[in-house]
């Protein structure tokens, strides 16, 4: 059966469906089987992060309506065969409930290894037809004080369903600012939201990444920490932001 991981937010433009598409790549390409599932209605941003926005036949709101069958919904990625979407709807103003998405997630559930759930950003309907729709949670955030803020109220929410586990995810990192004080630093923000800090993103230009930087870096390992892999270089002997990152990850 499929890890059901719904990836929220407290607002938006912190980059949680990168990190959410970023994730599940990184799952695929140690073979797992993984379906990224959009449930932010109205936006459907997923499916053109990862570059399928024109391979989509049908949608969650298809499925669920009974137009297609689950599986039928499902897009492969070209490049990662282990790697499917399912997108939501961009113009649908029909009300979906958390049970009929529940349905659909089960009946694929036991053909996977995860299913990442794409959450809105925010407390409103959105956010909990996502959370009832999973099992754990990873909460997206950057360092930034409206971010914060937001994500604080999040994680209040998060704390009223019954999930393993809820993780932090702090996206958008600039080691220069965090350095200099500017900027709080990743272990201070896991403290002050009271949420297990899991990965730290460091800010670059690109959105998608295949080459070995500092930011692949940090996907790989938050991929590692999903299925219970060991970091293939042990950062204990390394200097720089990114090693002092793994040793606070390690901890």
């Amino acid at each position: 059966m499929a890890r059901k991981i719904v990836i929220t937010s407290g607002k938006g433009g912190v980059g949680k469906t990168t990190v959410t598409a970023n994730l599940g790549v990184q799952l695929a390409k140690m073979g797992y089987r993984v379906i990224i599932c959009d449930l932010d209605f109205g936006l459907n941003n997923i499916d053109v992060v990862l570059g399928v926005e024109n391979l989509a036949t049908y949608d969650m709101v298809d499925a669920v309506e009974g137009r297609c069958r689950a599986k039928q919904a499902l897009v492969r990625h070209p490049r990662y065969p282990t790697l499917y979407s399912l997108a939501s709807n961009r113009v649908s103003e029909r009300y979906i409930s958390p049970q009929a998405v529940r349905l659909i997630l089960d009946s694929l559930s036991p053909q996977f290894d995860f299913i990442l759930i794409d959450s809105p950003a925010g407390i409103d309907d959105g956010f909990h037809r996502a959370a009832a729709c999973a099992e754990e949670a990873l909460l997206v955030t950057t360092p930034h004080i409206s971010a914060m803020r937001d994500a604080s109220r999040v994680a209040v929410m998060l704390r009223s369903y019954r999930l393993s586990g809820v993780g932090l995810v702090v996206n958008m990192v600039r080691s220069d600012l965090v350095r200099r004080g500017e900027l709080l630093t990743p272990e201070e923000i896991s403290e002050t939201l009271k949420v297990n800090l899991r990965a730290v993103i460091p800010e670059e230009d690109k959105i998608f990444l295949d080459n070995v930087t500092e930011r692949f870096r940090a996907f790989r390992l938050l991929a590692e920490y999903f299925t219970g892999a060991h970091p293939s270089a042990p950062p204990v002997k390394k200097k720089g932001f990114f090693s002092g990152i793994m040793e606070a990850l390690k901890r």
